[in-house]
C-alpha cells in the first residue's frame, strides 16, 4: 500500500530515492489493460515503492494515449500503490506533445538517430514544453523544476524488442562521457539512456554483455542525471545488478514479459482449444508474465 506521505510524489523524486538506496525502479511496457494490472500487482506484491508503465508509440496507437492515461490512474488509486506512465522511446516532438497533453508522467524523447546537435535541439524542445506545461500541474514538488520527467537517449541502441539471432555492436555505438555532459547541460533532461553493450530485444546466438567501466567513466562526467538501462531483457542478472551499482536507477524491460505472456497464451489455447472466454486463456498469460515481473523486481532492489 502507499505510503499517505509519499502520495503526491513525482517520478523524478522516486528516482532520487532509489539512486540513494542503491536500487532501480522497474519499467515494463503495456497495450492492454490486464498486462498493466499484473505488472502493478507483482510489483507490488514484490516489494517495490514504485513501478514506470510504459507504451511504445505503436502500444499508444493501439490503446490510445488518453486511454492509458485513465487506465493508470484507476490502477494507481485501486491498488494505492505509485504508478508512473511513460511514453517509451517517442520520436518526434509533435508525439512527445501529445503524450504530455494527454498526462503521461514521463516521456522518453528519442532523437538518438539524429546527429549530436540534432538530438539535443530536438530533446530540448520537449523539456521546454514540459516545464512549461508543469507550472500548470496541481502539487508541484518543491525543489523540482519540472514535473514531468523527460529522459533523453544518447548513443545507439541497436535491436528491436522481439527475440534476434544476433546484433553486432561496437565501442562506436557507446555513448560518450563528453557528449553525455554537453547533452545534459544543453537540453536539462532529468533522466539519460545511455549505451554501454546493451541492445533491444534478446539474441539466441550471441552473449550479451555490458561494459560497465564504460558506463562508469559517464556517470563520472555527469553524476546529477538519473541514468536508464533500456534493453535489459536477456542480460545476465550480474550485469544488471553492476549496472545498478555503477548508478542505474531505472531498468526497462520488455521482451522477456511479452514471451512470456505468449508463451503462457499459447500453452492456455493448447490445452483448452475449444475455450472461447477471453478472460480465462488471457488470465494463464498474465500469471506468467507476472512471474517475470516479480523476479526482476526482486533484482533490482537487490534482494
Amino acid at each position: 500500500m502507499e505510503n499517505k506521505e509519499n502520495k503526491n510524489k513525482n517520478l523524478n523524486w522516486y528516482l532520487e530515492q532509489a539512486r540513494a538506496g542503491g536500487y532501480a525502479l522497474g519499467h515494463f511496457n503495456f497495450a492492454t489493460a490486464d498486462v498493466l494490472r499484473g505488472i502493478v500487482q507483482a510489483t507490488r506484491d514484490a516489494g517495490a515503492p514504485a513501478v514506470i508503465v510504459g507504451t511504445s508509440e505503436g502500444e499508444a496507437d493501439f490503446i490510445g494515449l488518453k486511454e492509458a492515461v485513465a487506465l493508470v490512474r484507476v490502477v494507481r488509486e485501486e491498488y494505492e500503490f505509485p504508478v508512473f506512465l511513460n511514453a517509451d522511446h517517442f520520436k518526434s516532438f509533435e508525439k512527445c506533445k501529445e503524450a504530455i497533453d494527454a498526462g503521461y508522467d514521463s516521456v522518453i524523447a528519442d532523437f538518438s538517430k539524429k546527429i549530436f546537435t540534432d538530438n539535443m535541439t530536438e530533446t530540448k524542445k520537449v523539456v521546454d514544453y514540459a516545464r512549461e506545461i508543469s507550472k500548470y500541474l496541481p502539487v508541484p514538488l518543491a525543489g523540482l523544476n519540472i514535473e514531468i520527467s523527460i529522459e533523453g537517449e544518447l548513443g545507439y541502441l541497436r535491436g528491436s524488442s522481439q527475440v534476434q539471432t544476433k546484433i553486432e555492436i561496437t565501442p562506436d555505438d557507446f555513448t560518450k562521457p563528453e557528449e553525455a555532459k554537453e547533452f545534459v547541460e544543453k537540453t536539462g533532461v532529468n533522466q539519460l539512456a545511455v549505451v554501454f553493450g546493451n541492445i533491444h530485444g534478446i539474441v539466441t546466438e550471441q552473449e550479451e554483455k555490458l561494459d560497465i567501466e564504460h558506463f562508469k567513466s559517464i556517470v563520472e562526467a555527469v553524476p546529477e542525471v538519473y541514468y536508464v538501462l533500456h534493453g535489459a531483457s536477456g542480460l545476465k542478472d550480474a550485469d544488471v545488478q553492476s549496472a545498478i551499482k555503477a548508478g542505474v536507477t531505472n531498468v526497462h524491460f520488455n521482451t522477456e514479459l511479452r514471451v512470456a505472456y505468449t508463451k503462457g497464451l499459447y500453452g492456455a489455447l493448447h490445452d483448452k482449444p475449444n475455450e472461447t472466454t477471453p478472460y480465462k486463456y488471457l488470465k494463464v498469460g498474465v500469471e506468467e508474465m507476472k512471474k517475470v515481473v516479480a523476479a526482476k523486481i526482486k533484482l533490482f532492489m537487490g534482494r
